[in-house]
């Protein structure tokens, strides 16, 4: 198995590490898009996001740092402050178009698995530095590539 690759703790269901390849933000459209796209290998698929989780993407991309924290800023301070660290993100399935995601926190001894959606996740994987793996199920992908 490769660095791009990893089992869940859980079961045996593959995971495949991802990189955020392009955000598309469209002032006139409320769908916004990031691409994620299979470290080392072929596989890219789009997942339509809200404006605001695209400008917090966007934003810290851009390296811009509001002067008072915003929604994501603020998990991730609470996950730090709270003794926790965040771990990374999984997109976890495809339920009639739409995308489930897990935000996995490591406390003590114990993985703590979030649900979110996967914008949210995805906008909190960059709010960390180095950015936070994004994993993607490879049912999800096959689903979709």
């Amino acid at each position: 198995m490769g660095s791009s690759q990893c089992r869940r703790s859980k079961g045996t269901t593959l995971l495949v590490r991802m990189d955020l390849a392009r955000i598309i933000i469209s002032e006139i459209n409320d769908q916004q898009v990031v691409f994620l796209r299979e470290v080392g290998g072929s596989r890219a698929f789009p997942i339509l996001i809200g404006l605001f989780e695209a400008m917090s993407i966007d934003r810290r991309i851009q390296g811009n740092t509001p002067p008072r924290p915003l929604t994501h800023d603020l998990l991730k301070n609470a996950i730090d402050e709270l003794g926790g660290e965040a771990q990374d993100v999984v997109i976890t399935h495809l339920v009639e178009h739409t995308y489930y995601a897990q935000i996995r926190i490591r406390k003590d001894d114990d993985v703590i698995e979030l649900d979110s959606r996967p914008s949210d996740a995805i906008a909190l994987a960059v709010h960390y530095d180095p950015p936070l793996p994004i994993f993607v199920d490879d049912e999800v992908l096959d689903q979709v590539t």
